[in-house]
């Protein structure tokens, strides 16, 4: 029987060897199963590659969401639930028919980078013909905060007023206070872009690493009150006049009256540059008749003129720090010093040009402020007129009138110990002159003013993101006395003619603090008009600044996300550090 069988079985096949319709039933049966593979292989490889596309927007999205919210500080919780929630708004569980999605974002020690790794199952169509129901797919991402070309130019507010606490307190320099809180938050602010640690107290995460190299990172600084000190600058010595009105004085001689002397007629002696000699003949008409002579004489005297005048500049440089003039108590040459501040000849808001004698050495020993009489500053004795006398007036400038800050800093590379140094040297006095701040921010910061070869491009010619940070705490301050970057404004009269009447120098002058606002605002146009450039503006204190001037320093700001409204020392850090990490520039690194 089975050989029978078998028999049939080589049969069968001889018959369907010679019949040659069923070969092609044959051949396609056996074609579909490599069919199947490839063309189930190549639907389901589609959707593994859609599904990791879509895996790696979304864990890059989270990774810069996460670094974002870090900004300078360090990984915590809530950074990780930022990133989660941009990891899940772009991709949801379930998506494309996949599994549960695994994600892990976190700071790796001592990097500033953000790391994540997500992971799903997609499931298999046709593959699952070949014993492969699931397939895994996983991406990583990093992200980072990455510099370009930066200068960045601090304009602060150094006023007597930042030596109180944020609340209008307590006023000393301690660690309460605002003027503390402002160097801090400078430090941060450094830390969060060169990356290395100052002795600062800051929340920032940096590796201590720098910057990338090629990078160019500048800081400059411009501390200001009534004043801007421009003694490190070393400007070019054409730019300060050789002779300047100041309020002062200066000698003024005159002749005496004649007076007979005892000096015989038939010896006069020869005139001198100081005393002249004349015969007095007198005709006698009384008893005996005939006449008489008498030698007089007259001397040439001494005395002050007050009043504006014009003192000589030509032994000045730049480079000194003091110059001879003549106004010492004996009407003879003394040594006036130069701390760097300095006098301009009229307002301007053209932070682009610079002309010759521009400028003068700001000379609070020089000063002499009027007043009628008695030359003390009593209410209502404060006058214009020139006054000649030969008292020596009290000099009460430099006392009560004259507040020259920290020498401004243009823009160049720190090491970390002289910005530290430097950010320490800070000290706070004075009033309130926003404009001259905000004018010598701009011609420092500018690639079209005087620092133009230092400032259009790198070394390399590179192009420069520029950043303005301005930080106030207080409303426009001005006193009538105040010795300022435009002279003596009651005196010298070189910003308004309409500074009110007569009166002592205490007080705020309102009309001159409008004029402050005035051009203040035409100084932020001016800042904000140029190439690459970014004004930042900080407000800082929980009381003391008005509502309007607050709206004022939004306005100067380049628009309102550029405006912070800190109240608090921890929130001035906060602000420093998030505006520096918005300058630093994000970018996914993985």
């Amino acid at each position: 029987m089975r050989s029978q069988r078998i028999g049939n079985v080589f049969t069968l096949f001889a018959r369907m060897m010679r019949d040659k319709g069923g070969n092609v039933l044959m051949i396609a049966a056996a074609a579909m199963i490599p069919l199947t593979g490839m063309v189930g292989g190549a639907i389901d490889l589609s959707r593994l590659y859609l599904v990791k596309v879509r895996l790696q927007h979304a864990c890059d999205a989270g990774a810069l969401a996460g670094r974002r919210s870090m900004a300078g500080g360090a990984w915590g919780a809530d950074d990780l639930s930022v990133a989660n929630q941009f990891f899940t708004g772009n991709f949801l569980n379930g998506a494309y028919g996949t599994g549960t999605v695994t994600t892990a974002f976190t700071q790796p020690t001592g990097s500033t980078t953000v790391h994540g790794v997500a992971s799903t199952t997609v499931p298999m169509t046709l593959m699952r013909v070949f014993a492969i129901p699931t397939k895994t797919v996983s991406v990583s991402c990093d992200s980072d905060m990455q510099m370009p070309n930066t200068d960045v130019m601090f304009v602060l507010d150094n006023t007597g007023s930042m030596s109180c606490d944020p609340n209008g307190n307590s006023c000393y320099s301690g660690s309460t206070s605002k003027i503390y809180g402002l160097k801090n938050a400078v430090k941060c602010f450094y830390e969060v872009l060169a990356q290395l640690k100052t002795n600062g107290s800051c929340t920032s995460t940096i590796t201590n690493a720098g910057i990338a190299n090629g990078t160019q990172l500048r800081f400059g600084f411009v501390p200001y009150t009534t004043n801007v000190n421009l003694k490190s600058l070393l400007l070019p010595s054409n730019y300060y006049a050789t002779s300047w009105p100041y309020q002062s004085r200066e000698v003024y001689q005159y002749w005496g009256n004649w007076s007979n002397t005892n000096i015989s007629c038939n010896n006069v002696p020869q005139n001198t540059s100081t005393t002249q000699y004349q015969k007095v003949t007198t005709n006698n008409y009384g008893w005996g008749g005939g006449t008489s002579c008498t030698v007089q004489s007259r001397t040439l005297s001494n005395e002050w003129h007050y009043g504006q005048v014009n003192l000589n500049l030509s032994g000045f440089s730049p480079s000194s720090s003091s110059v001879s003039l003549p106004i010492g108590n004996n009407y003879t040459n003394t040594s006036v010093t130069w701390d760097g501040c300095t006098e301009e000849a009229a307002a301007t808001t053209d932070i682009n040009s610079m002309a010759d004698g521009q400028l003068a050495p700001a000379l609070p020993d020089a000063i002499y402020l009027r007043a009628s009489g008695t030359g003390s500053l009593s209410s209502n004795s404060m006058t214009t007129s020139d006054q000649y006398t030969t008292s020596n007036y009290y000099n009460s400038v430099r006392a009560n009138f004259y507040f020259c800050p920290t020498a401004a800093q243009k823009l160049q590379t720190w090491s970390t110990s002289t910005f530290d140094n430097y950010v320490d040297s800070l000290v706070a006095s004075g009033n309130t002159y926003h404009d001259v701040g905000m004018l010598w921010g701009g011609r420092l910061l500018s690639p079209e003013g005087i620092y133009k070869t230092d400032n259009t491009t790198t070394a390399t010619g590179g192009q420069i993101q520029r950043h303005m940070i301005f930080m106030t705490d207080g409303d426009a301050q001005s006193f009538a006395c105040d010795y300022q970057q435009f002279g003596i404004a009651w005196w010298d009269r070189r910003t308004d003619s309409n500074v009110g009447s007569a009166s002592n120098c205490a007080g705020v002058n309102s009309t001159l603090s409008n004029d402050i606002n005035t051009r203040l605002a035409a100084l932020c146009t001016s800042v904000k008009a140029e190439p690459n450039t970014i004004l930042w503006v900080i407000s800082f204190g929980g009381t003391g600044i008005a509502s309007d001037t607050k709206q004022r320093l939004q306005t100067c700001a380049t628009d309102s996300s550029h405006y912070f409204d800190a109240t608090s020392n921890a929130s001035l850090q906060t602000a420093f550090q998030t505006i520096a990490a918005k300058i630093a520039q994000l970018r996914i690194t993985k």
